[in-house]
């Protein structure tokens, strides 16, 4: 019934499915044709409804709120008010559930595209690398030999307090906890051969490694992610120095050179720190040598400085790459910092895995 621009609606005793299709009907058709200004439910009459019937309450509502309309009730039961408004909450927590299910998709999404990219610039980054790498290695006057001598001082001279420090006691340590448990059996002289093989076969190359990881690695990441803030990277770019060749070759050529010497420092110093512990148990220096000479072959040398050389490469090649990824703001080169450091040390580990399972089925 219409009265002038208001639309009034007077419901019957009994509203179920059977009236509210035809309601619905009649109600959509008049919205349609000569929509009203105001719209009025008077529901004094009400006496029995089902879920339908409240839906076709809740119905009215919402449509007359998305065209504007001015919307009222009247005379509405205490129990239907509660079921109508159980049916608003409801409305409104699946309109929630939906919003949460969106912004879910859409952080799936986002992250799936970023993973894509990420994938996509590693492996152009591996193959320029690659690339750049076996033409200085044929054409080694195309190697800035000046800076790889500058990052080989940085990298390898000015490191060699610290690898030598912790190489030391690394063998001092080991030697005495494993001296405890043997000395009981009368085997204190066998610490020998086990602080020589864990360093030249495992300890040496991996701790070297992680003390690089975090000194050199997270150094590179720095220093390119500086550049590349300060957009000196867009400037070689632009003048047609290809970034790889100039900024990084340098550094991985140093890497590959250093960390196998320093390794060897390590090991040095680990094997001093264990003759450090056999001779205050008494026994003579050239014992502890001969027990060395004994235990470590030249396969467990060379096996090692093998994942030195690698692990090198790993270290130098993902500083650079998390440098070059630097993006723009005041924390990103930290950001930078952290990942190379962080994804160096996985690498790192990892690799040590494969090789410790290829050695095993070489029989090495």
């Amino acid at each position: 019934m219409r009265e002038g621009s208001t639309l009034e609606i007077h419901l019957p005793a009994v509203l179920t499915a059977k009236e509210t299709g035809k309601d619905w009907t009649t109600f959509f058709e008049i919205l349609k044709k000569n929509p009203p200004r105001n719209v009025a439910v008077h529901a004094g009459n009400l006496q029995e409804s089902d879920t339908s019937g409240i839906s076709f309450l809740k119905l009215i509502r919402v449509e007359c709120e998305t065209r504007r309309i001015q919307f009222a009730l009247y005379g509405l039961g205490d129990a239907f008010k509660y079921r109508l408004s159980i049916a608003e909450d409801d409305s409104k927590k699946n309109k929630e559930i939906l919003a949460n299910a969106l912004r879910r998709s859409e952080k799936i999404g986002k992250l799936t595209i970023d993973s894509l990219l990420e994938f996509k610039y590693l492996i152009t980054f591996t193959g320029e690398l690659t690339v750049s790498f076996w033409r200085s290695f044929l054409h080694p006057s195309k190697i800035r030999w000046k800076d790889t001598f500058r990052v080989a001082e940085s990298m390898g001279v000015n490191a060699f307090p610290i690898i030598a420090m912790i190489g030391f006691l690394l063998g001092l340590i080991m030697s005495f906890q494993s001296a405890i448990p043997m000395r009981r059996f009368g085997a204190e002289i066998f610490v020998a051969n086990l602080v020589g093989l864990s360093l030249f076969r495992e300890l040496g190359p991996l701790m070297t490694a992680f003390i690089l990881s975090g000194r050199s690695g997270s150094a590179f990441a720095a220093e390119l992610g500086t550049m590349k803030v300060s957009e000196e990277i867009d400037a070689l770019t632009t003048m047609g120095l290809p970034p790889v060749q100039f900024l990084i070759i340098p550094r991985l050529v140093a890497s590959l050179l250093m960390t196998p010497l320093l390794t060897i420092v390590f090991n040095l110093f680990g094997l001093i720190g264990g003759a450090v512990v056999l001779i205050s148990f008494g026994f003579p220096l050239v014992t502890f040598i001969n027990q060395v000479n004994l235990a470590v072959g030249l396969s467990d040398i060379l096996g090692g400085l093998l994942k030195s050389y690698f692990f090198g490469m790993i270290i130098a090649s993902i500083g650079c790459y998390r440098g070059l990824k630097t993006a723009s703001g005041a924390g990103a080169v930290g950001e930078s910092t952290t990942s190379a450091v962080v994804g160096s040390i996985i690498l790192v580990s990892i690799l040590d895995g494969i090789f410790s399972v290829l050695y095993f089925y070489l029989k090495i």
